[in-house]
């Protein structure tokens, strides 16, 4: 008997404390920078068989305040191979009383229509639950039966900035033989804690504050520790695999989800046959890629075995559109039909990098693109945009690696090293400034790499639409009037040029009969703050080179009093030189910023700071001309 009451009282306190969501019980330390913080969340992961698994989900978070309302949506997505049930919903208040009590008739059922598609076979469940005053706590809880063994969710604290954590659990039981691999990434944030008896493997996390987004900060991905799951043998929409390898995952890959969808058909080898291919692998390979631009659209299409098949060649060939994936094997069937191996390869798009690592295959990435092997070089592809430019992936498609799937299994190749110099912004200007303060400028732009993406969206404006985003990207000059000419994109040599002309009043200011101006017209120079509560590292994602060279008139009658000298800056983060030259009566101004590409300590925020206010600085040099 009093061992019986020893093991109710060691339960009881641990029973009442998992359901009591008072703001009482949260650690004062979560409440900094949060806008709600999860109470509970566990995960218990039973995997009975290679196509047979359960989930229970339970998680409680508590509202702080009306920026944290977006956490208290519950979505609970479903699809022909998922089945949901057991959904229940309990909202409290700042005290943790039970205000009310939902179920599935609460919900609504929608389509899970990512990014407007235009066939999903997904759907998922949606309800908010609503109260009158902050904070309030949502309980929520569900489970779902799947055959499709192969997602088993990473393990993560949370999954956005502004979010506290008090305690986080996920258990996995392992009925099924199957061996499943792990991988733990620990960050400086946190450790998880693990624990194995039998087949039951446990993760936690406990205590872990809020972090708030600061400039510059990496991706959250990045920021956060993990823990992810693979398993050996899987399922996916009724197909068995083999995830021992990435070899054994590749042929899986090739022969279930690829080659199905891969027929050379008759009406296939027509459209390449009537292309009259000729001159290099490269010459022909442009032509068919420029042949598929021009006849597709992007549509994104989330059917076929969970998403990850592409529609059918022979579809997009009829049809003329498709997403990433029907895009991408389409141009690969074109190829194969004239001859040209090439290999459909899955990658992690984002801004911060992230790469597949080659001793943990799992099945993942975001988005495919295409890969082709020639006797001088490596082609890559990007197959959604009927606009980008041949052989030119996009800035955050670089520095990283690709699965290139193969008949024979799966290949991890690096993608191309973006260098600054290669993604630049280069501008030829001549400005005459006028006795009044306002000036005349005619300038050529040209960009190339990362800024050669950020332009393309030019190409889907009218002329009022680009001259109104012109003007919005001057927006510190006083713009009068503004024209813009003989825009191009060059999608052979991933190049768009643009002549700009314009006339901006106010740019020089009077000192009694003389005129003083900056020596940077085009943009107001970037600077930031340096923060000394900051607490996260950070990451200059984009490497650019901006290169200007500008020849100045100025008006009749005056001369140029005095020079400024000209100066270089070097620093691990990038480099800055600018450099004047009075020639003719003219003065010549070449100023080039290069900024590279990098992570870096917390420590080193303040000098790149210091190294971004010298630049800024120098940018806001003021030129003195003299009235004779």
């Amino acid at each position: 008997m009093k061992q019986l009451y020893r093991l109710l009282f060691s339960i009881l306190p641990l029973f009442g404390f998992t359901q009591n969501y008072s703001m009482a019980e949260i650690p004062e330390n979560l409440l900094a920078n949060a806008n709600a913080v999860i109470r509970e969340n566990t995960e218990n992961y039973v995997l009975k068989s290679v196509n047979d698994m359960t989930v229970k989900e339970t998680k409680v978070i508590t509202i702080l305040n009306k920026a944290g309302e977006d956490f208290a949506l519950v979505a609970i997505p479903y699809n022909p191979t998922t089945k949901v049930s057991d959904i229940k919903v309990e909202l409290f208040d700042s005290s943790g009383k039970l205000i009310k009590k939902f179920g599935k008739s609460d919900f609504s059922d929608y389509t899970n229509n990512r990014s407007a598609a235009l066939y999903v076979d997904d759907r998922i469940l949606v309800f908010k639950p609503v109260a009158t005053n902050y904070p309030y706590t949502v309980k929520y809880s569900y489970e779902t039966n799947t055959s499709n063994t192969v997602y088993l969710n990473n393990f993560l604290p949370y999954r956005s900035f502004d979010v506290a954590l008090q305690k986080s659990e996920l258990t996995i039981t392992n009925n099924s033989g199957i061996k499943i691999r792990t991988k733990i990434s620990d960050k400086p944030l946190a450790k998880v804690s693990r624990s194995e008896e039998g087949n039951v493997s446990k993760y936690s996390y406990e205590n872990i504050p809020a972090l708030k987004e600061e400039e510059l900060s990496p991706s959250i991905d990045y920021l956060l520790p993990k823990v992810e799951f693979s398993p050996e043998k899987f399922s996916l929409a009724g197909k068995q695999g083999d995830l021992t390898d990435w070899n054994s995952f590749g042929k899986w890959y090739y022969s279930q989800l690829i080659n199905p969808v891969s027929s050379i058909t008759p009406e296939i080898s027509a459209e390449v046959a009537a292309l009259n291919l000729s001159g290099t692998t490269s010459e022909k390979v442009k032509a068919l890629y420029q042949y598929m631009q021009n006849k597709t659209r992007y549509v994104l299409i989330a059917m076929g075995i969970g998403g990850w098949q592409p529609m059918p060649a022979s579809e997009v060939s009829k049809k003329g559109y498709g997403d990433c994936k029907a895009l991408t094997n389409y141009m690969r069937t074109l190829l194969t039909a004239a001859g040209i191996p090439s290999y459909y390869a899955v990658i992690y798009d984002d801004e911060s990098v992230i790469s597949f690592d080659k001793d943990f295959p799992k099945l993942s990435g975001n988005h495919v693109i295409l890969m082709v092997p020639t006797e001088k070089e490596t082609i890559w592809l990007e197959n959604t945009s009927q606009k980008i430019a041949f052989n030119h992936l996009s800035y955050s498609s670089h520095n990283r690696n690709v699965l290139a799937v193969k008949e024979n299994g799966i290949e991890i190749i690096d993608t191309p090293v973006y260098k600054p110099e290669e993604s630049k912004e280069k501008i030829m200007a001549k400005i005459k400034l006028a006795e009044d303060g306002s000036i005349d400028s005619y300038a050529n732009f040209v960009f190339t790499g990362g800024q050669y993406d950020m332009n393309l969206k030019f190409f889907a404006m009218n002329n009022d639409e680009i001259q109104e985003a012109l003007k919005n990207r001057h927006y510190h000059l006083k713009i009068d009037q503004l024209k813009i000419q003989n825009l191009t994109n060059n999608r052979d040599d991933a190049k768009i040029v643009y002549d700009l002309n314009f006339k901006a009043n106010g740019f020089s200011k009077k000192i009694g009969n003389d005129l003083f101006f900056p020596v940077m017209p085009y943009y107001s120079a970037v600077t930031f703050s340096g923060n000394d509560e900051r607490k996260l590292p950070f990451e200059t994602a984009f490497p650019f080179q901006d290169d200007y060279e500008i020849e100045y008139s100025i008006p009749e009658g005056y001369k140029f009093s005095e020079i400024p000298k000209s100066s270089e800056i070097n620093t691990e983060f990038g480099s800055y030189t600018i450099n004047y030259n009075l020639k003719d009566g003219k003065l010549l101004v070449h100023r080039v910023l290069t900024i590279k590409k990098g992570i870096y300590p917390v420590e080193k925020y303040k000098e790149y700071v210091a190294f971004r206010k010298k630049t800024a600085g120098s940018d806001y040099t003021k030129v003195l001309i003299t009235k004779l």
